[in-house]
């Protein structure tokens, strides 16, 4: 079985398919990212990797020269693009921006679905109400100026002109707090809820089609022939890549006997959709990922990472863990340990910094296999299932159901 932990060669050839979170830049951000975290690696570590641009058709990804353990690796990377389905959810007025606040708290109210949430993990959920909160603000200042200049104009002009003076600066405001949105990340992330939302935990058509596609690529470098096909999904990204492999699997696109399929999520906020209502493809999905034998799941979180749900368990907590579940590996990437008490300090407030550390360099890593260091696992000589084989699940992971809906649709 290609999820085989004694698999007895080493890893000289990797395909590499990284699905990103929500994300509306371009690919080669994750490109220069890795360039420059792999270096950091390097120096902390006494890895020998070297990156370089991916010839050919494949323009959203490279190629990594390593040698680690003695061995020398070619990793080919390619990053599967969904930020043009992320930039058009993003396209609109500060209006309908509200309206889609308004609905998506809504949709988690309902149900009890926050509170189930927020009995998991308070630190997403409280990242999920920032910027419902940032948003009522903003346009309470935005009210509040508003009568503010009413009052004023109102000492020279007659009533009624006053209140369209005064309403007239709401949306220049609400404007102007938006074009600054980038220091702040309220739309921003109130579109990235929005859009998990939108169908009630179904996938959005954009989106399922997508995923249609990157299967296509999936398949086509199991193809190739590389000793591992690893695929990582980071943040909203796991909950693809899960539903990209269960989707393979269920269609016996994964030949037995074809290099081992792998997949590492990083960062994950699988519940934020799967306890939604319409969720039911996706928790089929969790399901069915949790029993298969064709492919290694390893599920890497954080507890000092406030925007994932830390160490909870995405199949068990959706309450869909079936009889004889074998997947995920659910470990901590412990920040605590594995990140130098100067460097954690630096990083303690910057919580979207953090929330991509699974993607970056380590710098209080102890060196053992089963640490979890991201250019080992993507450019080194084991396969995912070997590197994690004597490695147990963390202790405090969190498996207890709490999703209000469990069904799979129809």
């Amino acid at each position: 079985m290609t999820s085989d932990a004694e698999r007895p060669r080493p890893v000289t050839h990797r395909r590499v398919l990284y699905i990103p979170g929500y994300d509306p830049f371009p690919a080669r951000r994750y490109r220069e990212l890795y360039r420059r975290e792999a270096a950091e690696q390097a120096r902390l570590s006494g890895h020998d990797i070297r990156v370089a641009g991916l010839p050919g058709a494949r323009g959203h990804g490279w190629v990594v020269s390593a040698r680690l353990d003695g061995q020398d690796v070619l990793a080919e990377f390619e990053v599967l693009v969904w930020s043009d389905i992320v930039r058009a959810s993003m396209r609109r007025g500060v209006g309908a921006t509200y309206a889609l606040l308004a609905r998506t708290l809504w949709r988690y109210l309902r149900g009890g679905v926050l509170f189930r949430l927020a009995r998991l993990r308070r630190g997403p959920v409280i990242a999920a109400l920032y910027p419902a909160a940032m948003l009522v603000a903003q346009a309470l200042v935005a009210l509040g100026l508003a009568v503010g200049i009413a009052v004023l104009a109102g000492l020279a002009l007659p009533g009624w002109a006053a209140l369209v003076a005064g309403a007239a600066t709401v949306p220049a405001t609400l404007a102007w707090f938006r074009a600054r949105d980038r220091r702040i990340y309220a739309h921003y992330l109130m579109h990235d809820y929005a859009f998990a939302a939108a169908c009630d935990g179904a996938t959005p058509p954009a989106l399922a089609a997508r995923i249609e596609t990157f299967a296509d690529r999936v398949t086509a470098a199991l193809a190739e022939g590389p000793d591992e096909v690893l695929v990582v999904g980071h943040s909203s990204g796991a909950q693809i890549a899960i539903s990209v492999l269960a989707g393979l699997i269920r269609q016996g696109r994964v030949p037995a006997a074809g290099p081992a399929l792998s997949l590492l999520t990083l960062g994950h906020a699988v519940p934020m959709v799967s306890f939604l209502p319409r969720a039911g493809a996706l928790r089929r999905d969790l399901a069915q990922m949790a029993v298969q034998d064709r492919a290694a799941w390893v599920d890497v979180t954080a507890p000092g990472d406030g925007c994932s749900f830390a160490l909870c368990d995405p199949v068990a907590v959706t309450g869909v863990a079936p009889a004889g579940k074998r997947w995920p590996l659910v470990i901590s990437a412990a920040f605590s340990r594995t990140l130098s008490p100067a460097r954690l300090a630096r990083l303690r407030r910057r919580f979207f910094r953090l929330h991509f550390q699974y993607l970056c360099a380590f710098d209080n890593l102890r060196g053992a296999p089963g640490d979890y260091d991201y250019f080992r696992v993507t450019a080194g000589p084991l396969t995912l299932a070997r590197h994690f084989a004597a490695r147990p699940p963390s202790p405090s992971r969190i498996e207890r159901a709490e999703s209000p809906y469990r069904d799979f649709g129809a």
